[in-house]
């Protein structure tokens, strides 16, 4: 795979979906986790064992103090990581130490940080920390335009969001603007564990996007990342297990890097 300093974010993306499934796997694996959570040392443990443990990209998260798209246990992390130090700069960190082990990092963050710094200056230290694309769950497509355009310029992915009840008017346009992948959200809800979960959106988004469709919110089990690549997810995103685990267990790093070799050997043919 080509550095990170010699491809763009977007580049490394498709990169990342390509080799998973040269790789063999039916769907690319993309774990989330909370930055600075359970505290920003051991944070960075648990980056570099996402990286080792089979993730082909991962969602990075920087904690909020209202966010309004996760549940109880993303939230909960959150606000333990703004408690212990965390801040965008220190989360950011994390996002080079990933990317050094060529998995590309896709930033989660809701509006207000980037605002506070600016599109451009928040893309440039996106850049500099070797992120490849950035998600901000609560920036509606209408007022996405500008960031969309910064991103584009420093060769970032703006990755959208649709969900089961987006319209299919309004899928269309979103996945038209997708950079990187369209993210579909597999219920109508906030992020958390679900006993079941409705695949559908998959072909639906697929139908409107030229980018790979990843399938997240609600997955936890193997077999429920087995079903959305079944499903026809070209990749299957899973944070509030992860998390979960990052919180309860004695050896949070070991837990992980577990919970994410089992995901991915699901995942395989």
């Amino acid at each position: 795979m080509a550095s990170a300093s010699t491809t763009t974010g977007v580049e490394r993306i498709a990169e990342a979906f390509a080799r998973a499934r040269s790789d063999g796997r039916r769907a690319a694996l993309m774990p989330y986790m909370m930055g600075g959570f359970p505290s920003v040392e051991l944070s960075r443990e648990i980056a570099v064992a996402y990286a080792h443990s089979g993730a082909d990209l991962v969602e990075l998260g920087i904690p909020f103090s209202d966010p309004l798209a996760d549940g109880p246990v993303i939230h909960a992390a959150a606000t333990a990581a703004l408690r212990a130090g965390a801040t965008v700069e220190r989360v950011l960190e994390l996002a080079g130490a990933i990317a050094e082990n060529d998995v590309p990092v896709i930033v989660m963050c809701y509006s207000n940080p980037v605002l506070a710094r600016g599109y451009e200056r928040f893309a440039a230290a996106l850049v500099r920390a070797g992120a490849s694309g950035l998600i901000v769950p609560d920036l509606p497509m209408e007022e996405a335009s500008e960031l969309r355009s910064v991103c584009d310029r420093h060769g970032l992915a703006l990755v959208p969001l649709v969900a089961p009840t987006t319209p299919l008017e309004r899928l269309a346009q979103i996945g038209a603007t997708a950079r990187g992948f369209l993210y579909a959200v597999a219920v109508t809800g906030t992020t958390g564990e679900r006993a079941e979960l409705d695949p559908a959106l998959v072909a639906r988004a697929a139908a409107h996007a030229s980018v790979p469709v990843a399938l997240g919110f609600g997955i936890a089990t193997a077999s429920q990342a087995s079903a959305a690549a079944d499903a026809g997810a070209d990749g299957v995103i899973i944070g509030s297990r992860l998390v979960r685990a990052a919180g309860e267990a004695d050896d949070p790093v070991a837990a992980v890097s577990e919970l994410i070799s089992e995901y991915a050997g699901a995942l395989r043919d």
